[in-house]
């Protein structure tokens, strides 16, 4: 149990079967605003690919730990904007978006759908990963196995905090959530893909 972020491949993204999570009906909504807004469909959706270890072909992170700190940072280094539009978005897309798109779609945690773009996503993090100088070369970049997750809960955060140290090892729960979110929207750029929470 609990909540997971992951991306979606094509099949699942066109499905119109909700109960076997199929986004059918969301990428209707989607493609129905983005012409209303004079912009091209979301139609290039990447294939599911089969499972190898540390390909980077899917993601799958568990939020696991306390997101006080995270949220106490973000307020201090994020306008009230930013700070609603990191944290209050349900799916990711790899393109540009200049708001968010609100669909009256219920999401895996909500009543509604808000949509964000993964560019201003990344834009976000990375301001973040500056602020507590978090060493972006030494956490993992595939993230399709809990290996962000994992990577932190079970030590070797704390051992790379200890050989390199700063601001972003005082409070390994909050320096999780900004590479989790840095590492989210890296993904949908690389892939192409959508991500979301379930």
């Amino acid at each position: 149990m609990g909540i997971y972020l992951v991306s979606v491949a094509a099949q699942e993204w066109f499905d119109g079967d909700e109960d076997e999570g199929g986004k059918g009906v969301l990428a209707l909504a989607l493609n129905e605003e983005l012409r209303r807004r004079g912009l091209a469909p979301y139609e290039s959706v990447p294939e599911a690919a089969a499972f190898v270890r540390g390909s980077g072909l899917s993601f799958e992170e568990k939020l696991v730990p306390s997101m006080d700190g995270f949220g106490a940072l973000c307020r201090e280094r994020l306008t009230p904007q930013e700070y609603e539009l990191l944290l209050g978005w349900s799916v990711l897309v790899p393109f540009s978006l200049d708001e968010e798109i609100r669909l009256p779609l219920s999401s895996a945690y909500d009543d509604e759908t808000v949509i964000a773009g993964a560019p201003e996503m990344l834009a976000l993090a990375q301001r973040l990963v500056t602020a507590i100088r978090l060493p972006v070369e030494a956490i993992p970049e595939a993230c399709d196995n809990l290996d962000l997750t994992t990577w932190f809960l079970e030590g070797e955060a704390q051992d790379t905090a200890a050989a390199r140290p700063g601001p972003w090892g005082e409070d390994l729960d909050t320096a999780f959530y900004v590479a989790l979110y840095l590492r989210a929207a890296q993904h949908s750029l690389r892939r192409g893909c959508p991500m979301t929470y379930c």
